[in-house]
């Protein structure tokens, strides 16, 4: 082979090996969870519009980790009322839920997993000064993403993994 075969196919194991090296740590930023949501505006009916500020070494990492922990805090977490948005308790109200459920929610939350269905960046995807602080050695990007709560619901009720609302309640 020539120089410039060789070359290329070195060129091509590197970003192979780097894509890679990405994804696995995007996976390990997921597993421990770190992100805080605020809510932005009142969405349009049955979503919510909030911000997802996420943290890692790779600023393209921390902004597509923002969906997968928008959908995560919108059934596990919840967030506080600020900006004329009154607080969102979480979808779930079993703190074990994720565990006792792992075999729904590590599909679930995968890449490219069924979290997909129910969030989409609100902008073109580019990050804003004031939404991209340097933290130590990582980025904390903020990112405003719609979440389509009512579909989330729904879907999580119909596969018996939360309660249906009103559930709790038995005619008298």
């Amino acid at each position: 082979m020539n120089k410039i075969t060789k070359l290329g196919i070195l060129t091509l194991a590197v970003i192979i090996v780097s894509c890679s090296t990405s994804k696995q740590t995007a996976e390990k930023y997921t597993k421990q969870w770190r992100y805080e949501i605020e809510p932005v505006a009142v969405g349009t009916k049955g979503s919510y519009l909030i911000k997802v500020w996420s943290y890692s070494k790779n600023q393209s990492v921390a902004a597509e980790q923002a969906k997968k922990n928008a959908v995560h805090g919108v059934v596990f977490r919840g967030f506080a009322g600020m900006n004329g948005v009154s607080r969102k308790p979480p979808l779930a109200n079993n703190p074990n839920l994720e565990n006792e459920k792992k075999e729904f929610f590590d599909p679930f939350f995968a890449n490219g997993g069924k979290y997909m269905k129910y969030v989409s960046i609100t902008n073109d995807g580019s990050i804003g000064a004031k939404d991209r602080l340097k933290v130590g050695k990582e980025y904390k990007i903020g990112v405003i993403v719609s979440v389509a709560v009512d579909d989330l619901r729904k879907d999580l009720e119909d596969a018996g993994i939360i309660r249906k609302m009103g559930a709790g309640f038995a005619p008298r």
